[in-house]
């Protein structure tokens, strides 16, 4: 690939796409940045008792340091849209890169609490960009028939970035005797801990230079020679010319791009829109990021130990691993909409047997006192609900917010409902500590009713986009 963004085809490659080799190698790189998502959003998790200590932090101000992540990938999100369209998808993904490797750096050799935050929203500029440049380039570059199980591959990748992240702050942890004692080169656990992210970003920077711009955006752009090279080798040549007329024709408007493009006839937004948005904070508001956030906490403020709580954390993100592979192999068969109706269901009953658990049990000093059998039924409710969000809100919204807008929004407006899931998440991590000292039982409540509205929500406006072209979208 050169500078200006042309792509040789892979020679040796030419038709991989039948075999799926070649499609599956780009949209595993695109994906990342998913990987690079989910790493920067769990690795505070190992660093922030230490950083807390290291900088004598109060707690206001240790818990914004956690949360200002989620601000700059609001803000990432809200900016990304407008950059893929104007510069392309591939641009967008180094941006990221940078955004990542600079974030490593400079938080792991932060030299006060301020500098640390202004960091931390960097890297969260950098996931918010990448929560929407993956599923976007995916779902362009992807043939109908396999495209929902190459975008469940973003899913996947911030799922393992999540284990990833607490593998690596408990091997740090663990080799230096302490998040806060010194590693190597005169700089604490902690610090190495935000160091290790710089790896994955010069390798999602550098494997950026290796994959092909969008095909739709090139022709967005009028570089049709370079659009049909890059469709043959994903499709074959066989109706290439047909396919970027199709493409031309979603399109076909004279003014670039934009946000007003996000708004119907009327006033308001677009019903797809309104969709992509609803489907954004149902997946948040559910509560699964009480569970990555805050579980550790959660289970020793039931009774279990620092370190059997940290196992559990562990065990919970590996099952959400494994568990999105389920995904990936039903939702190109089942289709969206019923991963999704199963998922919601199968949330609200494990949310609800937290919620009465924890609802139900003696409260000494705050803390819910659970038996023996109570314990071991929440922590089975816990790793099921985790089940049920893994194999179908995780992967399958990341599916239908690169694959439901048409061609001429898709940037935007997967923009749009990516900022809402950050703002979302921001709203759900900043009020469970509050809703766990009013009553565990009634945050597990709150987070199963939107279990239950979330299948409501899926049943009546959510469409199957199941074996669709990405050009028979509408508005």
């Amino acid at each position: 690939m050169s500078h200006g963004g042309s792509f040789e085809v892979l020679p040796s490659d030419e038709n991989e796409e039948h075999t799926g080799k070649g499609v599956v190698r780009i949209a595993s790189v695109a994906a990342l940045g998913g990987f690079l998502f989910g790493y920067d959003s769990a690795v505070i998790n190992g660093a922030v008792g230490a950083i807390g200590d290291h900088f004598h932090a109060d707690p206001a101000s240790l818990g914004f340091a956690v949360a200002s992540a989620l601000i700059g990938a609001a803000v990432g999100a809200l900016t990304a849209g407008g950059f893929a369209d104007r510069f392309g998808r591939l641009f967008v993904m180094k941006i990221a890169a940078v955004l990542f490797l600079i974030s490593a750096i400079g938080t792991a050799l932060a030299p006060n609490l301020v500098m640390l935050v202004v960091f931390r929203i960097v890297g969260g500029a950098g996931v918010g960009v990448a929560s929407v440049i993956a599923p976007t380039y995916i779902s362009e570059v992807s043939p109908a028939r396999i495209r929902g199980r190459l975008a469940s591959l973003q899913q996947l990748a911030i799922v393992t970035g999540i284990f990833i992240s607490l593998l690596v702050d408990y091997i740090f942890q663990s080799a230096a005797g302490g998040a806060s004692k010194d590693f190597a080169l005169g700089l604490e656990a902690w610090r190495w801990m935000f160091l290790a992210m710089s790896i994955p970003a010069l390798a999602y920077g550098l494997l950026s230079l290796t994959i092909p711009e969008s095909p739709r955006f090139l022709v967005a752009v009028h570089r049709i020679p370079e659009a049909r090279k890059i469709l043959s080798a994903l499709l074959g040549e066989k109706g290439v010319d047909i396919k970027i007329d199709t493409i031309q024709r979603t399109l076909a408007v004279d003014k670039k791009p934009s946000w007003v493009d996000l708004r119907a006839p009327g006033t308001g937004l677009a019903p797809i829109v309104w969709v992509g948005l609803g489907l954004s904070i149902f997946q948040q508001f559910v509560g699964i990021n009480v569970i990555f956030y805050y579980s550790t906490i959660l289970w020793q403020a039931v009774g279990f130990s620092e370190s059997d709580s940290f196992k559990i954390t562990v065990i919970s993100a590996v099952v959400n691993i494994v568990t999105t592979f389920i995904a990936i192999g039903t939702i190109d068969k089942f289709g969206r909409k019923p991963l999704l109706l199963i998922g919601s269901s199968g949330m609200f009953v494990t949310l609800g047997v937290m919620s009465y658990i924890f609802g139900t049990a003696p409260v000494v000093d705050g803390i819910p006192q659970l038996s023996d059998v109570e314990g071991i039924v929440a922590l089975l409710a816990a790793n099921l609900f985790v089940v049920a969000f893994g194999m179908s809100w995780g992967p399958v919204v990341w599916v239908l917010l690169g694959e439901s807008f048409p061609n001429r929004i898709r940037a935007a407006a997967l923009s749009f409902a990516a900022a809402g899931q950050w703002v979302a998440n921001w709203a759900i991590t900043v009020s469970f500590p509050s809703l766990k000292d009013f009553s565990l039982g009634f945050a597990y409540g709150f987070y199963s009713l939107c279990a239950l509205l979330s299948g409501i929500f899926v049943w009546k406006w959510v469409e199957e986009t199941k074996g669709k072209e990405l050009e028979d979208m509408h508005t």
